[in-house]
């Protein structure tokens, strides 16, 4: 008799195991949606203003149960490339010329989404108030980043320092200069370190928004570029797979506000001209 329900017994046993194991992996999957949607929207960008207007747009977002955590980074290199990693959803610091330049060097899978603000360069001087006090053999300074560095040799081809080879424009380097009459010397550094050179060089070519991090006066540059050209406006750039996601969308969207563009002009006035 009792043999008899042996095998009734263990078949109900298997039933109830199945049915627990079956429970707990769906609870696990429900603890790790949830998770996934407790995650906060990680947006990266570089320093200074740049950072103070994500802060303020990341400050009304969450106002409207969008959570938003801004990771800063001190170069033009790494924001690309924990974007390309899934490290942050997405990020702002570069122009689509930049990001072009980045994809073919890097082969990342990218693509920009929305403009937001040019963001100006300039030629400064601690040493000099007009170009035709420019010496001899003096040292310049420009952006190493390609594009960049092109920016600051057209600024010096617009003051008639330099002369290049025509139609370099966005991909212009040293090698393509074919004029100095004044046998410039010129020293090519990264962009957060430019504002620091100008004590040691005649000329620098700096990024507003590192100048005023380290709490230079824009309104000394000599000669700046960007202003209000969207050629130069920095985007939004987002893994192409996700070109499409809501929740980033409505982060963009309240990024692009009438409210965080009266504080970029209220704040930053002239030197970030908003494009939306």
């Amino acid at each position: 008799m009792n043999s008899a329900k042996k095998p009734h017994r263990t078949l109900a046993r298997r039933r109830l195991g199945g049915l627990l194991a079956g429970a707990a992996g769906l609870l696990l999957l429900l603890a790790q949606t949830g998770d996934a949607l407790a995650r906060p929207l990680k947006v990266g960008t570089s320093g200074g203003p740049v950072a103070d207007i994500m802060n303020f747009a990341a400050e009304r977002a969450r106002q409207q149960d969008l959570d938003v955590q801004v990771v800063e980074f001190s170069d033009w290199v790494t924001p690309n490339e924990a974007l390309a990693n899934g490290d942050i959803d997405t990020n702002l610091f570069q122009h689509i010329p930049f990001l072009n330049a980045a994809i073919k060097a890097r082969g990342y899978k990218l693509t920009p989404v929305a403009p937001t603000y040019v963001l100006p360069v300039g030629l400064f001087s601690n040493k000099v108030t007009s170009f035709d006090q420019v010496p001899e053999n003096a040292t310049v300074a420009i952006a190493n980043d390609p594009v960049n560095g092109a920016r600051g040799l057209q600024l010096l081809q617009k003051v008639g320092l330099i002369a290049l080879k025509p139609g370099v424009a966005d991909a212009a380097t040293i090698l393509d200069i074919t004029s100095n009459p004044k046998s410039l010397r010129f020293r090519e550094l990264e962009a957060a370190q430019l504002p620091r050179a100008l004590d040691d060089v005649v000329l620098g070519q700096v990024s507003i928004s590192y100048l005023m991090l380290s709490g230079g006066d824009p309104e000394k540059a000599l000669i700046a570029d960007g202003f209000g050209d969207p050629h130069y406006a920095l985007q939004f750039v987002v893994r192409t797979d996700r070109k499409d996601d809501p929740e980033i969308a409505k982060f963009i969207a309240v990024y692009r506000s009438p409210e965080v563009k009266e504080y970029i002009g209220r704040k930053y006035g002239k030197f970030f001209v908003p494009v939306w």
